[in-house]
């Protein structure tokens, strides 16, 4: 069995950095006219965090979700569902961005929160397949889960208010 490669490969971790902020780019397309005029005239709970809390927090997370799946591939060669994995962490970077193209530029709240809840369960599912393969980057997702976790309790809220 081949052993498992300790070598920081620069050029590849890049890839995998890029691949979520991307998504997260594609998203930001969908969300920013949005969220200068359709989404100012929505009622939203006291505990909405201020506009300009979203882009880091995001970034933050796509930076994490790269970092995971750099970590996942690292293991490629010694792990059998690789490919599997990949899958999963892909469904759930699209369903990311399907959030957002529904809620912000379909203006579809409720369907924005039957996706979030799909997001979320696929974003838990990804975390412990990543885990059975790399602990740090199961591990990783933690933040993720906790963000996508209020960003649902958030998109009920507005969604009911509205």
């Amino acid at each position: 069995m081949p052993k498992h490669n300790k070598k920081f490969e620069f050029l590849p971790f890049v890839i995998f950095l890029i691949i979520p902020l991307a998504i997260g780019a594609i998203g930001g397309f969908f969300t920013m006219e949005s969220v200068k005029t359709w989404y100012t005239t929505l009622n939203k709970p006291t505990f909405n965090p201020p506009n300009w809390v979203f882009g880091p927090v995001w970034t933050t997370l796509y930076v994490l979700m790269g970092i995971a799946s750099y970590l996942v591939w690292k293991q490629r060669s010694i792990v059998a569902g690789y490919k599997w994995a990949f899958g999963i962490y892909f469904l759930q970077l699209a369903l990311n961005l399907m959030w957002s193209f529904l809620f912000f530029y379909q203006h579809q709240i409720g369907l924005a929160l039957i996706e979030i809840g799909l997001l979320l369960v696929t974003i838990i599912i990804n975390a412990f397949i990543f885990y059975r393969i790399n602990k740090v980057a199961g591990l990783l997702f933690i933040p993720y889960i906790l963000w996508v976790s209020f960003a649902s309790y958030l998109t009920y809220s507005i969604f009911i208010l509205n």
